[in-house]
């Protein structure tokens, strides 16, 4: 089953990067939806639910996961048959991949306007919303040059710094212990995000507070790049950002008895260290991110359906 795949793929982060877990989880759904033979609209309804869960389960950090599975099931409750369902689902699931695509390519325009001809940038990981940015001022004909971290322990950076040398940007690559060193070169952070908090506070890859620290001491700006699917209705409600911990053996094997390790994927980042967050939107503070929860999500895209 195509639903099954693709939470084993996101789970082994074989599909990673938020946008891309969050449009396959969608098409996941629509494959669902489409190849459903039965005709029980409450059984349809129910597979659907367990297969959101699957998915969401595959990634329990991931709020874009979580805020696509809502999206694309969000009109179940009023489903009149099942092939109204069905069509529901399709057009939602189309309308998210479409929307989320173009996000990406809006985000790049409106954050390539913070960046000026001559900038030095540092970037994490591996966001398309960052590196649209970035590649956006370059095709404006700025003159900019980026530093890329290595983004231990599965070292997106390298994948970062192919796509931005392919673009004909100049790039370095530094070890991720290097940010602080090479910060007093640097003109604007930018990044991506996992999760933006209803109080501005940003969930991103291991490491991104340690820049945050380090631009905020440097007196360097730090933009975060983030579709608007990527806030969390969740923290209005007061719940906490799960910090996912992975395999230990990404980090290291072979080690001594007794020696332990840690492999947290995600730190938060407080809302006074970030300077802008870029989104489809527009350029807000991130003490705007709860008028975008509630003004641009709202509460519809909870997937709430009472028991029978």
């Amino acid at each position: 089953m195509k639903l099954i795949e693709t939470a084993n793929s996101i789970k082994t982060m074989e599909i990673r990067g938020a946008g891309l877990i969050a449009r396959s989880a969608a098409d996941a759904l629509k494959d669902l939806a489409e190849n459903y033979q039965g005709n029980s609209l409450d059984e349809f309804i129910d597979l659907l639910d367990q297969g959101g869960k699957t998915l969401v389960a595959s990634r329990p950090t991931a709020i874009s996961l979580w805020n696509a599975v809502q999206a694309t099931l969000k009109d179940a409750p009023r489903a009149e048959n099942v092939e109204d369902l069905r069509t529901k689902i399709v057009k939602n699931a189309d309308s998210f991949i479409l929307n989320s695509n173009k996000a990406v390519e809006i985000i790049g325009k409106i954050g390539a306007n913070r960046i000026k001809d001559g900038d030095t940038i540092l970037t994490h990981c591996n966001s398309k919303a960052a590196l649209s940015v970035i590649k956006t001022a370059f095709k404006q004909g700025k003159d900019i040059s980026v530093y890329a971290t290595e983004s231990r322990p599965w070292r997106q950076g390298l994948l970062t710094v192919k796509d931005l040398s392919d673009a004909g940007i100049p790039v370095t690559l530094i070890v991720d212990s290097a940010v602080r060193w090479i910060m007093k070169e640097i003109d604007l952070a930018v990044v991506g995000a996992d999760t933006v908090c209803s109080n501005g506070a940003l969930i991103n890859k291991i490491g991104t507070s340690q820049i945050a620290l380090a631009a905020h001491e440097a007196r360097v700006p730090l933009m975060v790049c983030a579709e608007s699917y990527k806030f969390s209705p969740k923290t209005i409600q007061g719940e906490m950002v799960e910090i996912e911990e992975r395999e230990t053996s990404e980090v290291a094997t072979n080690l001594p008895p007794g020696v332990k390790i840690r492999n947290p994927v995600f730190d938060s980042t407080p809302a006074e260290y970030i300077d802008s967050i870029a989104t489809e939107i527009g350029l807000i503070s991130p003490y705007a991110a709860y008028e975008v929860i509630v003004n641009k999500l709202g509460h519809e895209c909870l997937f709430e359906r009472e028991s029978d």
